[in-house]
Parts: C-alpha cells; structure tokens; sequence
C-alpha cells in the first residue's frame, strides 16, 4: 500500500512468512519487536483529498459566502483531531478548494472524517488559515464519512451532504446545507518495485557451541542521519554463508534509486538483544552494479577509538544473486478498477461455549446491549470489510452443533435456510447469530474443514467467472480443532484461490497448535500429499491478546489482508484495469 499497499509482503513479511524453521514463530515476535522499536511500522499510502462545495448558504448580506473547509479524523471516542484546513475562497456558493489535505490510509483500520465548511468573517481575510480561531467563524454545515468510502466508490470521488441541526419547538432535526464533494487521489509514487535476493559469506560466528543465525535489516537514510527500517529477511539457524529468501522494495519507499540503503546483519537473539554481525551501505543502483559483476561487498563494523568514529571491514561479503525490476499496481488500484473484498463469517456452536442462556457462556447474550466476544469480533471486522462489498450480502455459517431434528452439522446456514447463506449486511449477520442459538443444540467436535470448503467452492466459482471479487472468510471459535490434518489439506487447496482466512480465538483455550496454521507463526502449510501452500492465505489471533490492549483485534486480523490480495493477483498476473 502506496509505502506499502503496492507492496506483495515480500520483504515485509519475509520472517517467519515462509521459514522451515521449526522456532520460527520465536524468531517473529522477537525480531518484528525489535524493528518495532527501530521504527519500522507496517503498511500504509498516503491519500490526497481534494474538496469542492456547491449549494452552500449564504450568510453574507452584500455579497455571497467566503467558505473554508475544516477535514477532522473522528476517534472511537467521539474526539476530533483537524488533519487540514483548505483556502478561504471569496464571495462563492460553489467553491473548489484548490489546497489538498493529505491523509494516511490503512485499510486495518476505521478511518473516520468529519468536514466542516465555514463563512469566514471579512474582517479576518488577509490571515492565513491556520491562524484563523474557528468559533469566531459561521459554520455553513458539516458532512461525515469514512475514508474506505471514498477509496471504494468509483473514481473515488463522494458527494457528502452538508448539515446543520435546528433547534425547533418539538425536537431537533438536521437541515441540509448543500453538498461537499470529496475526491481521493494517491500520493503521486512510483510502482516500480525490485525484487533481490542477498547472500554473504564467510559471516563471523558468535555463537560458543553452533553457528550463528544471521537475519537482514535494509533500511534507508533519512535527512536526519538516522535509519529508518523497511524490510526484512527471514531468519536462517546456524549459517556463516547464508542465502535468504526473496526481498522486494518499491521505489517509493526509498524515495529514488539513488537513495543510501544500509544493510545490517544481525545474529538473531532470542531476548531479542541482537548483535551485529555487520552492514554496508549501498543504493539501489550500486547493488544494480553488484549484481551485475557478480562482486561481493566487505561488510564493515562501526569502531570507537576515543571521540574518532572509524570503521574496520570484515573479511565476510554481501552478495546481489539477484536484482530484478516490475511495475507493482497498488491496492488502491484495483479497487479503482471495480475489485471488491466479500465478506464471509463462520461461527463455532461447539458445547464447550457453554449453555447460551447463562452468563459464563462465551454465547451469552447480555440484554444490557454490551455485545459477547463473538458479537464483537463480528462487528469490528464486519465494520472494516463492509464498505469494500458494493450489495453488503454476506455469507454466513455455523459449525459444531445438531439443529432442530438433524445430525451435528459442521456447516450450516446461519439463517436457518436450506437453500442460501447470505444475510443482509452486519446487523443480517448479528439477527442470524442470535435466532442459531435457540434454534440449534450445541454440540462438537470443532471442525473446520466444511466451512472452509464451503467457502472455497464460492471463491473458485467466482474465479472460474472471471468476477472481480476476493473473499475473506472470518472463523470465530473457543477451542482447538479436531481436524487439524484436514484444515491444512483445505488450506493448501484454497491458497490458489482469491480468499484469505481470519481466525478469532475466544476464550482461554490454549491456542498453540491453532499457530501452525498462520503461516507467520511457523512453517508453510503442507498437504496430505506433500503439496505446500502456494501463499499464506491465514491470519490467527487470541481474541485475549489483544482485548484491551493497544492494538484491536482489527489491526491484528486485517494488516496482512492488502499484501495477501495483491501476491494473489500477482501469482495470476492479474491486472487491475483487465476488463475480462
């Protein structure tokens, strides 16, 4: 996305997204903790919102308004921040801003705006914006939407209705003040992406009884001095001439070719006091000339001597074996071009919930409003994924349990209908919910296979019609699959599909052998058959480990969903303005 959306999860996700190391989900949390800390921070492009008004009121006696407009970003709390304010435009009831308000995109998240158009008083022209005390102002009206909204809509432009409340008599009712019309632009960048595997030798072992485990950092130079990460390899275990898996960086991350990279080597520590094993600094265009030579680069250690900072080369080198050039197209894009993300939710009717009617149950339906771990999880991730599905019909399933006069069933229509699965919109999904659990006996064992075959079966029709849609399946359960084997070999068989697989785990149930299947977390999933997966199409999180914490269960299940969407595309060659 942009800084990442046009990203494939090559190089970001390198660690651990296809290791055959069997500690590699220690190697994960200790070495994204570590990068964390240096400043490296995922996935995100930068938005640039253009704004134009027609019908406003006019609040000027002797001439027409002098509007601005205010952009805000609403938080869950209710409270604003202003991300940018436009020009005062003169005299005009149909004004077109010409200043733009950039704002970050990330698509894990809810991103809501709040606009406000103000008549600016002609005592204050002259002043520039920003200094400009907005309670002394009329505001004309304010319009609200979210930003997935307007990346979703076609040429990503969304009028807004622009509204006042008025005060009357009987109650207070908004009135409308006119349209704001909102258009997003992505930050001009460039898509030009390179892919590159590194090789060293010779690397210095720090290790007393085996050899070290080399990881690399690239980062690139900001004006500051200071590195800033942006990509990452996977760790290799007890090697001095290692060769890592492909790494891809785009252009736009590293602002131009010419930009200086350095990459760090470091030998891997579980406490995640890593240490170095030695860096080079290098442009891309440099490591263009390595690859091209086939020369090796000494790798250098920085070395104190008093105040004098000096360097001393290491007999290890670093190695380009590869360095290759393509045009990435952005997530953004093939939205632009009419691919939508549909919705799919399954739901675990297992006994081990317990008994729905009392309130220990994890299926407890509190009359008090405050939803239970599986209304929420439904909710919070319904509420992202909705506004990239045009008609809001989603598929829903629950799994483990006997319906009225019927066998367990390991997937049936959460509805209640024979003949079809979808519901309308998140509320269709919640109403669902709610009438299963009294129209069903809770039973088990936990299974996954059938719902993810069901929902497969939808992917690979759509995919067989050539429909612009990718699904995302969101598993909700509270305990350890039974059919683990079975799970895996269904996952393998989807990861040639357009889906990907969000699974939820409520409750205290002990989750580690649910990890293997989260590719991030261990080895590439693997069949019955010895075929592996062909992408990580799964994200798995503890619903307790990120309840209350300051990551929601969102941004835990969601950030990989863009990088999984366009390696799909890309292992299709799947253009985004491909009309067939």
């Amino acid at each position: 996305m942009g800084n990442c959306c046009s990203g494939d999860g090559g190089g970001q996700s390198a660690i651990g997204g296809s290791s055959s190391h069997p500690n590699a989900n220690v190697h994960n949390d200790a070495v994204d903790g570590f990068l964390k800390f240096r400043g490296y921070h995922g996935l995100y492009t930068e938005i640039e919102l253009s704004l134009s008004a027609s019908n406003l009121r006019d609040r000027d006696v002797l001439s027409k308004s002098d509007p601005m407009a205010v952009i805000y970003t609403k938080g869950r709390d209710g409270s604003l921040q202003e991300i940018g304010r436009t020009e005062v435009v003169l005299n005009s009831l149909t004004p077109q801003w010409i200043k733009k308000v950039i704002i970050t995109y990330h698509f894990e998240m809810v991103q809501t705006l709040v606009f406000r158009v103000y008549d600016v008083d002609t005592q204050f022209h002259g002043l520039e914006e920003k200094m400009l005390k907005l309670e002394e102002q009329q505001l004309l009206g304010e319009g609200t939407c979210l930003l997935s909204e307007i990346v979703t809509r076609q040429n990503r432009t969304l009028p807004i209705d622009l509204m006042k409340k008025v005060e009357s008599t009987s109650s207070t009712r908004p009135m409308k003040l006119g349209q704001l019309t909102v258009h997003a632009e992505e930050c001009a960048v460039s898509k030009t992406t390179t892919e590159l595997v590194f090789r060293c030798m010779d690397l210095e072992n720090k290790e007393r009884f085996s050899k070290s485990d080399p990881f690399l950092v690239i980062s690139k130079c900001v004006e500051s001095g200071h590195a800033v990460p942006i990509c990452k390899t996977e760790v290799m275990q007890n090697d001095l001439n290692p060769m890592w898996k492909p790494v891809s960086i785009s252009i736009s991350q590293v602002g131009s070719k010419e930009t200086p990279l350095i990459i760090e080597c470091f030998d891997f520590n579980s406490n995640g006091r890593h240490e170095l094993l030695g860096k080079v600094q290098k442009s891309l265009v440099q490591l263009e000339n390595l690859f091209s030579s086939g020369e090796g680069e000494h790798l250098f250690v920085p070395i104190n001597f008093g105040k004098e900072h000096q360097t001393k080369v290491l007999k290890s080198r670093l190695f380009v074996d590869k360095f290759s050039e393509s045009v990435h197209h952005t997530f953004l894009d093939y939205l632009d071009s009419g691919f939508e993300m549909n919705f799919m939710v399954a739901i675990d009717f297992t006994a081990s919930n317990g008994n729905p009617r009392l309130p220990d149950s994890l299926h407890y339906i509190d009359h008090s409003g405050r939803p239970n771990a599986y209304q929420k999880a439904i909710l919070e991730v319904g509420e992202v994924l909705q506004c990239y599905d045009s008609d809001r019909k989603f598929h829903a399933w629950g799994f483990g349990a006997r319906p009225i006069d019927g066998p367990v069933s390991h997937c049936f229509n959460l509805n209640g209908s024979s003949g079809h699965s979808e519901v309308e919109g998140i509320q269709g999904i919640m109403n669902a919910y709610a009438s299963a659990l009294f129209n069903v006996t809770l039973a088990g064992p936990t299974l996954f296979g059938p719902v993810i075959a069901a929902a497969a079966m939808i992917a690979s029709q759509a995919l067989a019609a050539n429909e612009k849609k990718y699904f995302v399946l969101l598993i909700i359960t509270d305990g350890v699959i039974t059919d683990l084997q079975e799970t895996k070999d269904a996952l393998v068989s989807a990861s040639d599909l357009p889906l990907s697989i969000l699974i939820v785990g409520v409750g205290g149930a002990d989750y580690k052998e649910m990890e293997v299947l989260d590719a991030d977390k261990g080895e590439r999933l693997e069949s019955t058959t010895g075929r592996v997966a062909t992408r990580d199409i799964v994200q798995f999180v503890p619903f307790r480990d990120v309840q209350g914490g300051e990551i929601s269960v969102v941004q835990s299940l969601l950030e990989e969903l863009p990088s999984q969407f366009l390696t799909f595309m890309r292992n299709r060659d799947i253009k985004p303005y491909n009309t067939t």
